[in-house]
């Protein structure tokens, strides 16, 4: 009984290391990607994502009419 509760806690220790260890290559290699082409896509998402939340804003007013804002175009 003794000797499987240390075996399961060692395969525990194995798996959360694996997956720390992991972790950090990934994190470390994505320090590398500092390209102007990840910048300017980046800029891009955050730009597209400032557009969704003016349209969710406009979508989700108590006054907001769409036959009438279509009809001002």
């Amino acid at each position: 009984m003794n000797g499987t509760l240390v075996f399961v806690i060692v395969i525990v220790a194995i798996v959360m290391g694996a997956q720390t260890l992991q972790k950090f290559i990934v994190a470390r290699t994505a320090n590398k990607d500092d390209s102007p082409e990840l910048e300017e896509a980046l800029a891009q998402i955050d730009k597209l994502e400032e557009r969704i939340r003016v349209l969710e804003r406009i979508v989700t007013e108590n006054k907001y009419d769409l036959r009438h804002e279509i009809n001002k175009l």
